[in-house]
């Protein structure tokens, strides 16, 4: 079971931690810690709007010293994961330096919070397998296959034609880019879920009830994605995803099948993406 940020208040109040008449001020500075991380994040990453961004995250981290102290180390690590993608080089770029430097900051914001928090379970668990069968799972990952190929078809060549641009190619055709295009999108795709599902939903939900947890996790989902080239009406496509994948998650409680699910949509957009750039090399799969 999950702990909401009550919980966690009370449980230090009931320590001796918190006077009883703080225990309500100290719920109300969590939510709003919560609502500045969820804001600063778009303000900072996709819409680069710097001043206003710092002053929401400023306005965060002051709330943080309010809160409880296990939530405060929780949610501190959030709030430094946002700040490292802030200054991250987030784009599609697919040259070794590149994969290297941008690498290395995925790299910390999903292994350093698992580190800080190896001694207080329930908030990140990587579990990749389920704890039991479920058809219910498997029909999930059944349907995300022709869902994903109608909703990436209608994205990008219908509501956004020249959204693969944001993928840059070279202009010769050649396996070496396609490769790389491949190994570099389904890279960011396993991030993606160990960092935004696994990691940031992962951590809000041990603070604060599950749905609240989830809103708040595809708003940094889709402010991050956004940023690296999910534009046009792209943020609504990657929330409701986001949103699908963190009920998935929530209901399985392991990574695996939002792992096959993100792979899933991974393999259309390597198609979308090189049936735009090169129609003469690729399966016309839309």
């Amino acid at each position: 079971m999950y702990e909401d940020s009550r919980t966690v208040i009370s449980e230090e109040a009931s320590e001796g931690g918190l006077e009883p008449n703080r225990d309500a001020s100290a719920g109300r500075a969590a939510n709003w810690t919560l609502a500045a991380l969820s804001l600063a994040t778009p303000l900072l990453i996709p819409m680069e709007s710097y001043p206003a961004g710092a002053a929401v995250f400023v306005c965060g981290v002051i709330l943080l010293t309010r809160v409880p102290e296990q939530l405060r180390l929780r949610m501190s690590i959030l709030f430094g994961a946002v700040l490292l993608l802030a200054i991250a080089p987030v784009n599609t770029e697919r040259s070794n330096e590149h994969f290297l430097v941008l690498g290395s900051f995925f790299a910390v914001v999903v292994f350093v919070p698992t580190i800080l928090l190896r001694h207080q379970p329930g908030a990140i668990e990587w579990r990749f397998w389920p704890r039991r069968f479920q058809w219910l799972d498997v029909f999930y990952v059944a349907i995300s296959i022709p869902i994903a190929w109608g909703v990436l078809r209608w994205y990008f060549f219908v509501a956004t034609p020249e959204l693969a641009e944001n993928w840059p190619m070279p202009d010769e055709f050649s396996h070496e880019a396609r490769w790389r295009l491949f190994f570099g999108i389904n890279a960011v795709g396993i991030w993606d879920e160990l960092f935004f599902v696994n990691t940031v939903y992962g951590i809000m939900r041990s603070c604060f009830p599950k749905g609240v947890a989830n809103v708040a996790q595809a708003v940094v989902y889709t402010a991050v994605l956004n940023d690296m080239a999910f534009t046009g009406v792209g943020p609504i496509v990657v929330y409701a995803f986001a949103l699908t994948q963190g009920a998935m998650y929530e209901r399985s409680r392991c990574l695996l099948y939002v792992l096959i699910v993100h792979l899933v949509v991974d393999a259309f957009l390597v198609f979308a993406i090189l049936q735009y750039h090169y129609p003469e090399h690729s399966f016309p799969l839309f």
